[in-house]
C-alpha cells in the first residue's frame, strides 16, 4: 500500500509523467513495511498476554477468598453474627485483650485492681487504648476491662494465671480474651471464685489449656491443640487454623458476656467509666 501511494504521488509530480520510481526509494518504503510489522507484533502478543495474566491472577485471588470464607465461617452462626464475624473496619479499634467481669460494682473492681490516679474516663478514651487501665461501666450485668496494663499470657503465663485466680476470688466470675491479630496470640479464660472452669492459650504454641471445650467454641468451630501438638499452618489458599480462631474470638465473648467492638452507641455517649495505673506489673 505504501508503495503504491508513493507512485502515485510521483506521477502527480511534473516532469515524472514516465511513473518510474528511483529502486532506492521503493526499497526504503519496502524496508520500513517489514520493520513496523516486526516492531508491532511483539508489543500485541506482551499486551494480550499481560491481560490474561491479569484475568487469571483475578479468577485465583476470588476462588482463594472464596474457599477461605467457607473455611473460616463459623459452624451455628446467625446471620446477624456471620457480618459481625467478617466486618474488619470497626466504628471502635477492638482491643487486643480484655476482661469481662461479672459484677455491678465498678468501686469494687477498682479496689480489686488497686487501681492507681483513678479519674473519669469516657468509652471513648477508654477504647482508644490511652489509659493503663480502663475499667467500663455496668452493661448488661458485665464490667469489661481493657488496656496495656493487663497482663499478657505469652509473657508469663503463671503471672496470668495468678491474677486471674485472685481477681475470681475477690469478684465472682472473671473472663479473659486475647486476640491479637499481628502475633496470633489467643487466648480465652473463665474462672469462677478461685476455680479454672475453662481456659486455653495460644503464643506459638499451647501455654494453657485447662477444662473441657465448652458448647460456644464447639458452636464457633474453635480448634484447641494440645500441649506437645506441632501445629502445621497453612500454604497459599488453604484455611489457616490460628488465625480463625483468632477471628472467632469477639463471636466467643459475645456468647460468653460482651464483645468491646460491639457496645451499642447509647452506652458510648452516655455512661462514664474510671482509667489509671495498675497498682503492680505482671
Amino acid at each position: 500500500m505504501a508503495q503504491e501511494r508513493l507512485l502515485d504521488q510521483w506521477d502527480a509530480v511534473p516532469g515524472n509523467g514516465c511513473g518510474e520510481l528511483p529502486i532506492e526509494s521503493l526499497e526504503r518504503v519496502s524496508k520500513f513495511d517489514r520493520v513496523s510489522t516486526w516492531e508491532v507484533m511483539p508489543a500485541l502478543l506482551l499486551l494480550l498476554f499481560s491481560i490474561a495474566l491479569s484475568l487469571g491472577m483475578g479468577v485465583v485471588i476470588l476462588l482463594v477468598r472464596c474457599t477461605q470464607h467457607k473455611a473460616f465461617s463459623p459452624r451455628g452462626v446467625s446471620p446477624s453474627e456471620a457480618s459481625e464475624f467478617s466486618d474488619r473496619s470497626l466504628c471502635f479499634r477492638r482491643p487486643t485483650s480484655w476482661l469481662a467481669i461479672k459484677n455491678r460494682s465498678v468501686l469494687a473492681v477498682q479496689s480489686a485492681l488497686g487501681l492507681h490516679n483513678p479519674k473519669p474516663c469516657s468509652w471513648i478514651e477508654g477504647l482508644a487504648g490511652e489509659a493503663e487501665l480502663f475499667i467500663a461501666p455496668v452493661i448488661n450485668g458485665w464490667i469489661l476491662v481493657l488496656g496495656s496494663g493487663l497482663p499478657e499470657p505469652s509473657d508469663d503465663i503463671d503471672n496470668c494465671f495468678r491474677f486471674l485466680l485472685d481477681l475470681s476470688r475477690k469478684l465472682g466470675q472473671v473472663q479473659f480474651f486475647c486476640a491479637n491479630r499481628v502475633l496470633q496470640h489467643q487466648a480465652w479464660v473463665k474462672v469462677e471464685r478461685g476455680r479454672v472452669l475453662r481456659a486455653y492459650a495460644w503464643a506459638g504454641k499451647t501455654i494453657w489449656q485447662q477444662g473441657a471445650g465448652t458448647a460456644a467454641e464447639k458452636e464457633l468451630g474453635l480448634v484447641c491443640f494440645g500441649y506437645a501438638e506441632t501445629v502445621e499452618r497453612a500454604t497459599f489458599g488453604q484455611a489457616d487454623v490460628i488465625s480463625s480462631n483468632v477471628d472467632k474470638i469477639p463471636l466467643l465473648a459475645a456468647r460468653w458476656s460482651l464483645d468491646p467492638g460491639r457496645i451499642e452507641e447509647r452506652f458510648l455517649a452516655r455512661e462514664r467509666g474510671i482509667a489509671g495505673e495498675p497498682s503492680l506489673r505482671y
